[in-house]
């Protein structure tokens, strides 16, 4: 699926089972609840957090629920993007294009990246 199909996708179930687009101001803290959600899982699968005892997710360490809220975080973010009118496969290209103006060297250049 591309981006502008993913765009395309959501935008149909919105309109299909959704009702309608939550508020801008909302899909905002949803987004941000969203990546809290990430942060938990990737805390305690590659950080220094331990899990409750009583969060199921402990049992795989979070591998199912990393994708999932993972997946998460991109809906709510192309639903942000469909309301604003952003069409994110150019603008995914034009950060593109700028980061590989900006840092054609600087990585590679870089000895704190060399191993």
């Amino acid at each position: 699926m591309t981006i502008e199909e993913a765009q395309e996708t959501v935008d149909r179930w919105i309109k299909t089972y959704g009702v309608r687009y939550f508020g801008e101001l909302t899909n905002m803290t949803v987004l941000t609840e969203e990546v809290g959600e990430l942060a938990r899982i990737i805390s305690r699968r590659y950080g220094e957090q331990s899990w409750k005892a009583s969060d199921p997710r402990a049992v795989d360490n979070g591998r199912e629920a990393l994708g999932e809220e993972m997946a998460d975080v991109l809906w709510v973010l192309l639903c942000l993007a469909n309301q604003t009118g952003v069409d994110l496969t150019q603008e995914l290209q034009k950060s593109i294009d700028k980061k590989t103006k900006r840092d054609a060297t600087r990585h590679i250049c870089n000895p704190k990246l060399k191993a």
